[in-house]
């Protein structure tokens, strides 16, 4: 699907709805790694989490990785970038390739792997309650970044030269409607 470039000066969307489409996503991907998890642990007859953990996070992490480069890299938005009408795009405003929408997907794990790391680090990989906190503090710092970048793009976009639009849905023709017929 490719679709006409974009025109250079289209303001990016609001970091509220951008919020939003991460939140969404988050529901989406729910259902992704659940169905992904399932497959795996039926493949390879595991019984216990504990057991090939290592082995499901990297599934998880390749199957989660071409769930966002097929959608980039094919109409450059994903189910909930759909929903809340965003589209990512290169700095010319064209579709993604492949190669671009890897990188992007690589240089997108900035949003969790400071935070993660720091858990790690501390010693604190068994404390829910220290993982989410630091996961939220990750997030919000992220979110900061983008703030103060002066065309409110996230540090993955502007590591691979891709930004974020608003793509609203071309307007519905209205129907004509039929006068009452003269008896």
């Amino acid at each position: 699907m490719t679709s006409a470039p974009v025109a250079g000066d289209v303001a990016p969307p609001g970091l509220m709805r951008r919020l939003a489409a991460f939140i969404y996503e988050g529901v989406v991907l729910f259902g992704v790694v659940f169905i992904a998890g399932w497959l795996y642990s039926t493949l390879t007859q595991q019984r216990n989490a504990l057991v090939g953990q290592h082995g499901l996070q990297a599934f998880l992490f390749l199957v989660l990785g071409i769930y966002f480069i097929w959608f980039w890299s094919r109409g450059g938005q994903t189910v909930a970038m759909r929903a809340w009408h965003l589209r990512v795009v290169d700095a010319q405003g064209r579709t993604l390739t492949q190669a671009r929408a890897t990188a992007r997907y690589l240089a997108a794990w900035l949003w969790f792997l400071p935070a993660l790391a720091s858990v790690h680090a501390l010693g604190l990989d068994h404390s829910t309650g220290a993982i989410f906190g630091t996961m939220f503090a990750g997030i919000a710092g992220y979110l900061l970044l983008a703030r103060l970048h002066p065309q409110r793009q996230f540090l993955h976009d502007v590591i691979c030269g891709t930004r974020l639009i608003t793509q609203l849905p071309p307007p519905r023709a209205k129907k004509a409607t039929a006068l009452p017929a003269d008896s």
